[in-house]
C-alpha cells in the first residue's frame, strides 16, 4: 500500500477516534453498537484493520457525523466544526 494511502487511513481512524471522544462514547459503546469486540474496534481507530464503507457509514451514523466529514485532515477542526451545530 502506498504511504498516501495509508497516512489517509491513519487521518480517517484519529478522526474517528476524536469524533468519539468529543461524544463521549466508550471503545466499548462504538464495540457494542457495531456488534463486535472492543479489541476489534480498537484496531479500527489505530489503523490496524481496513474498514469497509458499510462500516465507515455505521461508525458515522453512530457519531451522528456526515461520513464525508471522516476524511477532514485536521481532526481538531472537525470537531470545531461539529461542537457548533
Amino acid at each position: 500500500m502506498n504511504q498516501t494511502m495509508e497516512s489517509r487511513m491513519r487521518s480517517v481512524a484519529m478522526n474517528i477516534r476524536k469524533i468519539r471522544e468529543y461524544r463521549d462514547y466508550t471503545q466499548e459503546y462504538l464495540a457494542m453498537k457495531l456488534g463486535i469486540s472492543q479489541n476489534a474496534y480498537s484496531k479500527i481507530e489505530l489503523a490496524y484493520t481496513k474498514i469497509t464503507l458499510e462500516r465507515l457509514i455505521q461508525i458515522a451514523q453512530i457519531l451522528e457525523i456526515d461520513s464525508v466529514d471522516l476524511f477532514k485532515s485536521n481532526p481538531e477542526e472537525l470537531v470545531r466544526l461539529h461542537t457548533t451545530k
